[in-house]
């Protein structure tokens, strides 16, 4: 079992996460699990950031200044 685990690591929790997406939309549906699904997006972006020990503020600004520079050719 192991060997299973470690050889198929990826596959295993791809598989369980599935599982867990799927009971979520077959009970809240399916723009409610799309708001699960960017809620932990969130979560794992800001854990992400505490674990570099970067600001999360800083990194939203720096993404905003980003975003407006490549709009502003729309203008």
């Amino acid at each position: 079992m192991r060997d299973l685990w470690e050889q198929h690591r990826g596959k295993w929790i791809g598989a369980a996460a599935g599982l867990f997406f799927g009971i979520i939309y077959l009970f809240a549906g399916f723009w409610d699990m799309l708001i699960v699904l960017l809620l932990v997006g969130i979560g794992f972006w800001f854990g992400k950031k505490s674990d570099e020990r970067e600001s999360a503020l800083q990194a939203i600004w720096e993404w905003l200044r980003r975003l407006n520079d490549r709009w502003r050719m729309f203008r």
